[in-house]
């Protein structure tokens, strides 16, 4: 999964490599706190491969919002 990574549809579609990370790595937080996938049939995925199927997907976006230019996870 993580030749998945090296697609450049994937990093694009994050918005370039260091937003691609800050999306992972704040979406697999959301998970591991025990937030629901976005996709279904997750049934043997480690949660890795679900969020970037979720990216892959369109269902997660990283926005920049407020004054403070925060980023903001916004789930589709």
């Amino acid at each position: 999964m993580i030749e998945e990574l090296k697609n450049t549809d994937v990093i694009y579609k994050a918005g370039g490599k260091f937003k691609l990370s800050a999306l992972i790595q704040k979406r697999l937080l959301e998970l591991m706190e025990g937030g629901r996938p976005l996709i279904e049939n997750t049934e043997g995925l480690t949660q890795m491969e679900i969020v970037i199927r979720e990216i892959k997907e369109g269902k997660i976006v990283l926005d920049a919002v407020g004054d403070e230019k925060k980023p903001r996870l916004d789930l589709i």
